[in-house]
């Protein structure tokens, strides 16, 4: 998917921004700080990482996602998944932090076969925007045979 100019999508701007814009076609998508996201959040008592899961519903089929931040948006993913949502070619799920990173990479892990979607993710609570997009830079290397 990533050398077919589908769309990525990413649950914060510093994921967004990691990823090496020379190598992708389109811009990668972050709804974090959108009004919608942000009115959601407020009206449904949810965090806004929660909240911008449902502006990715247009974009999901064959997308790769990439969740370098927020343990909340992909247990969110997954809740989608799960209820039918189209399924997005790659999940790169590397939240960190001490407050359900491990927990939602492990469930990541468990469901992603069953869900019928790929993944690359790490245990524990370490991970982070940094690594996330190092791993999604790394295969869109590999794509243009980019050796280094």
């Amino acid at each position: 998917s990533l050398g077919q100019n589908k769309p990525i999508l990413c649950d914060v701007e510093m994921v967004k921004q990691g990823v090496t814009k020379r190598m992708i076609e389109r811009e990668p998508l972050c709804f974090l700080n959108d009004n919608d996201t942000i009115q959601q959040a407020k009206q449904l008592g949810e965090t806004r990482s929660m909240a911008a899961l449902s502006s990715w519903t247009p974009f999901l089929k064959d997308s790769v996602v990439l969740i370098g931040n927020a343990p909340t948006a992909l247990f969110r993913l997954l809740e989608m998944l799960e209820q039918g949502a189209d399924k997005p070619a790659l999940i790169i799920g590397m939240p960190v932090g001490f407050v359900g990173a491990a927990e939602s990479k492990e469930a990541l892990w468990e469901e992603h076969k069953k869900l019928g979607v790929e993944c690359i993710t790490l245990a524990g609570r370490q991970g982070g925007s940094a690594v996330t997009a190092a791993a999604c830079n790394a295969l869109l290397r590999c794509n243009r045979g980019e050796w280094y």
